[in-house]
């Protein structure tokens, strides 16, 4: 099964391994490190977020790292656009709104 980006994020462990990659690149054993789960299961989930590409590998010797690819989060940017504006509006109606009631 392809696995597309907003899969891949929809998942709160795999948004914040993306969120620890983002910091440093790191290998499988120092991301587990950070989470109550087996390393097999955190591995899972690298896998995940390699398939989507929101991480890269580098080998370096014996290690695997992990690095993050911000670049493919532009999709999500990308969708969230055609929203904004709604918000925007809607935030300012709330705005008036609440200015009326002071």
């Amino acid at each position: 099964m392809r696995r597309d980006v907003f899969q891949a994020i929809a998942d709160p462990t795999r948004r914040a391994i993306l969120s620890l990659i983002a910091l440093q690149a790191m290998t499988p054993n120092a991301v587990a490190e950070h989470f109550h789960s087996s390393r097999q299961a955190v591995s899972k989930h690298i896998q995940i977020l390699a398939e989507c590409q929101l991480v890269k590998q580098e080998i370096s010797g014996r290690e695997i790292y992990y690095h993050f690819n911000p670049k493919k989060l532009k999709e999500v940017d990308k969708w969230l656009t055609q929203f904004r504006a709604m918000w925007d509006d809607k935030f300012n109606q709330l705005d008036a709104v609440l200015k009326q009631l002071k």
